[in-house]
C-alpha cells in the first residue's frame, strides 16, 4: 500500500469518526429520555413494570454504554469488511483453478492406462475397454480443436507418447475388433454383407463403434500433415472401407479426402489413395464409382494444365492410375469416356469453325493434350473389349484434326505427339491409321530442309514443349530433335505391318517421299539417316515378297491374317530389328536430356518406394506403425510450428522483394515506357500461357518493373506529358 493510499484512508476514518461522534451525541439523548419513560412507568402501572421485568428483562436494564459499544463495533466491522473484501476474493480463485486441476487431473489419459486396455481387449476381448478406448480415440483425433468444451470430456491426452500409442494400437487391431463383434469374415466383403448385416442385433449394438472410429479417423487424417503417417492410416483404413456402405455421408468424404492426397501428395501417398479408392470402387460398386471417376478426371485435369521433365513422370503416373480405374466397370466407365471425349471433340469443332487465336490456345495447350494421351493409353488399355472399343474411331478423328489444325513448324512438337498417340492406337487395335503422311508432311516443311542458321542451340527435349520458338527453329539441336523423331515414329508406324501381306504396296509412297527428301535437303546426317531407313524398308519388302511369292489365297481371304503369324511372334523382320535399335536410341537421348535439366521436385514424381510388397505381412506392418507414429506431432500443433530456417528464408525474401521494388521505383520513367510499348511485338511471337520457350534471361529489375509498376508512375507521366506541351507551346 502506498503513502497516498494510507493518507486516503487516515482521512476517511476521520470523517467516519465524526460522523460516530455525531450520532453518538443524539442516541445519548434518545436513550435518556427513554430511561425516564421506564421510570414513569414503574409509577404509572407496578403490574406492567413487573411482567416486563419477567419476560423482557433486557429492555429495563437499557444502558447508555450499550450504545457506545455498538457505534464502535459498526465502525469495526465496516473496516475490516471493507479491508477483507479483496481477500475473499483471491480465495475464490484459487478454490476455482484448484477445482479445475483436480478435474483435469483425474481425465488425464495415462501410458498404463492405455496398456490395460489394449491387454484386456487382447486377452479377454471386453467391451468396456472397447468403449473406453474408442473415448480415448476419439479425444486423440479432436486434440486441440478450438471449439471443444472441457468439461463435457471424460479424456483429455496431455502428451504426444499417448497419443501415438493410441492411434498404433486403434489403426492396427480395430479392423478385427469390429469384424470379430459384428461376426464378419476377418477380412473382405461387399457391399451385400453390410446392407444384410444392418438389421441384426449386433449391427444396433455396435453400430456406433463403427461409426465413431470411421468418423474419429476422417477427423484426424484431415489435420495431419506429415505424409507417412497418412500414408500408414489410409493403408489400415482401407481394410474397414467396406463399413461406409452404411455410412454415405462418410463415404462421400472419404473420396474426397482421397482424391485431394491422390492429386497432391508426395512419395508414396498417391500410390496409397489410389487403391484405397480403387478398393471402395471394388466393394461398395455403383455408391462411389461415378463419383470416383468424375473426381479422379477432374483432379487428373487440375495436375496436368504445365508439363515439365521432372513433372512428365507424375503425370504419366496419374494417367496409368486413371486407366487402371475405368477397368473396375467398363460399362460405366464407357457413359463417362464418351461424355469427355464428345467435350473434346467441341472444343476441336469450335476451333475449326472459328478460327481465332483464342479457340486456338484453348486446344494447343497441356490440359487438352494430355487429355488426349489419357484417352489414348485407355483405348490401348482396354480397345479390345466391346465395351471400349467405340470410342476408338472418334478418338483417333479428334488426334488427326488436332495435328492438322494449325500445320506450321513452330508445333511440330506438337504434330509428333500426335503422331506418337496415333501409333499407339494402331499397334493395340490392330486398325491401320494413316500416320505417314503426317510424318512426311513434317519433313517437305522448308525449315527442316534449310541448313541450320542459328547455331547449334540448347538440346530441346520435345516431350516437354508443344511449341517452340522462331530462333529456336533455326538451330541444329532442334533439326536433328525433329528429323530423328519423324524417323522414329514413321519406322514405328512401318514396323508394325512389316508382316503384312500388302507391305509393298502400303511402303512405295513413303519410300518415294522419302527419296525427295534425301535430294533435297542440304544437311548431310539427315541424308544418311533417311537413307538407312529406305535401305531397311526396302530389306523388309523382299522379306514379304519372298514369302508371298509362295502363297495361294487371295488378299481378301482370311487365311492372309494368319501371313507371317510366327515370325511375327519371334520379330524377324528386319524393320522389327531395325526399330529396337531405335528405340534404344530414342531412351538414350531422353535420359541425357532428363540429366541435364534441373531436377526441381524430383522426390514428387517417384512413388510406390515405402510401400511394402505385402500388406498382409504383420511384422512389418506393426514396424513401420511404430515408425511412423513415435514423433511428437499432435493434433492442432502442426500447423503452428515452424522452423527457424523458414522463418529467416522468408524474411530474405521479403528483404529481397523490397530491394527490388526500391531499384524498380528508381529507375528512369523514359524507359519503363519504352518497355510496356513493345508488349506488344513481344506477346505476338511467344507461345501461349504454359509452354516451355527458350528465351533469353530477362534481368531482374526489368522482371520486377513488368511485375510490379511503380505507383508514382501515373504522376510523373503526368509531369512528363506537361513538360512536354509546354516545349510546344513555346516553339510555337
Amino acid at each position: 500500500m502506498g503513502v497516498k493510499d494510507k493518507v486516503k484512508k487516515l482521512k476517511n476514518r476521520a470523517t467516519i469518526e465524526e460522523d460516530v461522534g455525531g450520532t453518538m451525541l443524539k442516541s445519548r439523548e434518545k436513550a435518556s429520555e427513554h430511561m425516564q419513560q421506564l421510570q414513569s412507568l414503574q409509577e404509572k402501572d407496578p403490574e406492567f413494570y413487573q411482567f416486563l421485568k419477567e419476560h423482557d428483562k433486557e429492555l429495563l436494564e437499557f444502558n447508555d454504554d450499550d450504545i457506545d459499544e455498538d457505534v464502535e463495533t459498526d465502525m469495526d466491522d465496516e473496516e475490516m469488511q471493507g479491508d477483507q473484501q479483496p481477500d475473499t476474493h483471491d480465495m475464490e480463485h484459487l478454490a476455482i483453478t484448484a477445482e479445475k486441476e483436480e478435474k483435469s487431473y483425474k481425465n488425464v489419459i495415462t501410458s498404463a492406462m492405455v496398456d490395460s486396455w489394449c491387454n484386456s481387449i487382447r486377452e479377454n476381448a471386453k467391451l468396456g475397454a472397447v468403449r473406453s478406448l474408442m473415448k480415448a480415440f476419439r479425444t486423440a483425433c479432436h486434440y486441440g480443436d478450438d471449439g471443444e468444451d472441457e468439461s463435457s470430456k471424460k479424456f483429455s491426452i496431455m502428451s504426444s507418447s499417448v497419443f501415438n500409442k493410441i492411434m498404433l494400437f486403434v489403426l492396427s487391431e480395430m479392423d478385427g475388433i469390429l469384424r470379430g463383434l459384428l461376426k464378419l469374415p476377418p477380412s473382405g466383403g461387399k457391399k451385400e454383407t453390410i446392407i444384410d448385416l444392418m438389421s441384426t442385433k449386433q449391427w444396433k449394438n455396435y453400430n456406433h463403434l463403427v461409426k465413431s472410429y470411421l468418423g474419429n479417423a476422417l477427423h484426424v487424417l484431415n489435420q495431419m500433415t506429415d505424409t507417412e503417417m497418412i500414408s500408414f492410416t489410409l493403408r489400415r483404413l482401407r481394410y474397414s472401407s467396406i463399413f461406409l456402405a452404411a455410412f454415405p455421408s462418410l463415404l462421400r468424404k472419404y473420396i474426397k479426402v482421397g482424391l485431394h492426397f491422390w492429386g497432391t501428395g508426395g512419395g508414396a501417398l498417391p500410390v496409397v489413395s489410389f487403391l484405397f479408392i480403387r478398393d471402395l470402387c471394388i466393394r461398395l460398386g455403383s455408391d462411389c464409382i461415378d463419383e470416383c471417376f468424375k473426381g479422379l478426371y477432374k483432379a487428373y485435369v487440375l495436375n496436368c494444365q504445365f508439363v515439365n521433365a521432372t513433372k512428365l513422370q507424375h503425370i504419366q503416373f496419374l494417367g496409368n492410375c486413371v486407366t487402371e480405374l475405368l477397368g473396375v466397370d467398363l460399362f460405366a466407365a464407357y457413359q463417362h469416356a464418351f461424355v469427355f471425349i464428345r467435350q473434346l471433340a467441341m472444343i476441336l469443332r469450335e476451333a475449326l469453325n472459328m478460327k481465332t487465336k483464342e479457340v486456338f490456345r484453348k486446344v494447343y495447350e497441356w490440359k487438352y493434350m494430355n487429355c488426349l494421351e489419357l484417352w489414348t493409353g485407355a483405348i490401348c488399355a482396354y480397345g479390345s473389349e466391346a465395351d471400349f472399343r467405340p470410342l476408338t474411331y472418334p478418338l483417333t478423328q479428334i488426334i488427326s484434326g488436332v495435328a492438322h489444325l494449325v500445320p506450321t513448324a513452330r508445333y511440330f512438337p506438337l504434330r509428333l505427339r500426335c503422331a506418337r498417340m496415333l501409333n499407339r492406337i494402331a499397334a493395340s487395335t490392330g486398325t491401320f491409321i494413316p500416320v505417314s503422311l503426317l510424318l512426311l508432311d513434317m519433313l517437305e516443311m522448308k525449315e527442316l530442309n534449310r541448313p541450320p542458321t542459328g547455331g547449334v542451340g540448347k538440346a530441346v527435349d520435345l516431350r516437354t514443349v508443344l511449341k517452340v520458338s522462331k530462333p529456336t527453329l533455326k538451330t541444329r539441336a532442334f533439326q536433328e530433335a525433329c528429323v530423328f523423331s519423324v524417323v522414329e515414329e514413321l519406322t514405328e508406324h512401318l514396323a508394325q505391318w512389316s508382316y503384312s501381306v500388302a507391305f509393298l504396296e502400303l511402303s512405295f509412297i513413303p519410300v518415294v517421299r522419302l527419296r525427295n527428301f534425301c535430294k533435297s535437303t542440304k544437311v548431310e546426317r539427315f541424308r544418311r539417316e533417311m537413307r538407312q531407313l529406305i535401305r531397311q524398308i526396302e530389306a523388309n519388302s523382299e522379306f514379304t515378297n519372298a514369302k508371298r511369292m509362295s502363297v495361294s489365297f487371295l488378299p481378301n481371304d482370311p487365311a492372309a491374317a494368319s501371313f507371317l503369324e510366327d515370325e511375327k511372334k519371334s520379330g524377324a523382320s528386319p524393320l522389327s530389328q531395325y526399330v529396337a535399335t531405335l528405340r534404344q536410341r530414342a531412351q538414350q537421348r531422353n535420359e541425357s536430356l532428363m540429366e541435364s535439366s534441373v531436377l526441381v521436385g524430383e522426390h514428387s514424381s517417384v512413388f510406390g518406394s515405402k510401400t511394402p510388397e505385402n500388406d498382409e505381412d504383420d511384422d512389418a506392418r506393426d514396424e513401420e506403425g511404430a515408425a511412423v507414429f513415435s514423433s511428437s506431432w499432435l493434433p492442432g500443433s502442426g500447423s503452428e510450428t515452424k522452423h527457424p530456417k523458414e522463418e529467416k528464408t522468408k524474411k530474405k525474401k521479403k528483404r529481397r522483394k523490397e530491394q527490388q521494388e526500391e531499384a524498380a521505383l528508381d529507375e528512369d520513367v523514359v524507359e519503363d515506357l519504352i518497355l510496356s510499348s513493345d508488349e506488344d511485338g513481344f506477346m505476338s511471337d511467344t507461345p501461349s500461357a504454359g509452354e516451355d520457350v527458350e528465351a533469353e534471361p530477362v534481368p531482374q529489375k526489368q522482371q520486377s518493373k513488368r511485375q510490379k509498376p511503380s505507383a508514382e508512375l501515373p504522376k510523373k507521366k503526368a509531369q512528363f506529358h506537361a513538360k512536354k506541351s509546354k516545349k510546344r507551346k513555346r516553339a510555337n
